[in-house]
């Protein structure tokens, strides 16, 4: 599975946060787009809406785990997927911004 490490992910890279929307409530990437796991296949298209057509869909999750099924899935389909190792466990730790839907700061959950 490919990954990507946080500190590799500039701010202007897509990042696709499939975690539950308590956690994503809690606490976010900003700009994200959030799609829970639960619902990904249902909501596919929301996906190829809004992912840059020759750019590349950093996947992300709590720390790794659904968001690498996810990344595999998305390579599956002919898409350029990676998954962000570590999660929002390692972006937080890094020192990115963790922050709610009203732009408040938030924490991973």
């Amino acid at each position: 599975m490919p990954t990507i490490e946080v500190t590799d992910l500039k701010d202007s890279d897509f990042l696709l946060d499939v975690r539950e929307d308590d956690e994503w409530q809690a606490g976010h990437a900003e700009g994200a787009l959030h799609i829970p796991i639960s619902d990904f296949v249902a909501r596919y298209g929301e996906l190829t809406e809004a992912a840059p057509q020759d750019g590349r869909v950093n996947v992300i999750c709590r720390s790794g785990g659904r968001s690498a099924q996810v990344a595999m899935y998305l390579v599956q389909q002919g898409i350029d997927a990676v998954n962000v190792d570590g999660g929002m466990q390692v972006w937080a730790a890094a020192g990115r911004p963790v922050v709610t839907d009203e732009g408040q700061p938030g924490f991973v959950l």
